[in-house]
């Protein structure tokens, strides 16, 4: 069993939210609150909100954890 982590970025837009809700849909908890910067190179906001999820598998540095 392993708990595995992701942290999900994007810019603010309703991409973010699309992608947070995915990862939620595919059994992804929350793990703190979101986070809210200013991208200097894009003159743009940026969104980060991390997430966890408890797979019944070994953990490993070759698995793709968007497909988890």
């Amino acid at each position: 069993m392993a708990k595995l982590y992701r942290l999900l970025t994007e810019e603010d837009t309703s991409a973010f939210c699309h992608k947070v809700s995915q990862a939620l849909a595919k059994g992804w908890d929350l793990h703190g609150s979101p986070a809210y910067a200013f991208d200097p190179s894009t003159s743009k906001m940026r969104c980060a909100q991390a997430v966890t999820k408890e797979v019944a598998a070994d953990y490993s540095p070759d698995m793709k954890l968007g497909q988890q």
